[in-house]
């Protein structure tokens, strides 16, 4: 992970990214554990799950697109969204994860996306 190459002019976009670095910094998916990367945007929630030892995303789950799990970017799509990562990662023999954040909060539709997933049975 590294720094975009020019001065980000929008004053949010930049805590963002000072954050997610931050954060990245500290985080890192393995094999065994790999990495939970939550990307939100106002419409959409989508999640990736990466092997950081392979540099490997190993699948995605989001909102939008051909394999679309419910709609919207609310609680209820977390939900979903949650379910439906943690029975691909059943199905993948991995019983415990790393949640990265991505630089957002870690409330609302986040926190409700990771207690999905815990509910559902993987170790965040």
């Amino acid at each position: 992970m590294r720094k975009p190459l020019k001065k980000l002019k929008d004053e949010g976009q930049a805590k963002r990214m000072r954050r997610k670095l931050s954060i990245r910094k500290k985080i890192e998916g393995s094999t065994e554990r790999p990495r939970l990367c939550a990307i939100r945007s106002n419409k959409n929630i989508s999640v990736q799950v990466v092997d950081d030892a392979k540099g490997v995303t190993l699948f995605a789950v989001s909102t939008f697109g051909k394999n679309a799990v419910g709609k919207g970017g609310n609680k209820e799509a977390a939900k979903l969204v949650g379910a439906k990562v943690a029975e691909k990662l059943k199905a993948n023999n991995i019983a415990t994860a790393v949640f990265d954040r991505n630089g957002f909060q870690y409330a609302g539709v986040l926190s409700v996306l990771a207690d999905s997933i815990r509910e559902n049975g993987i170790q965040v």
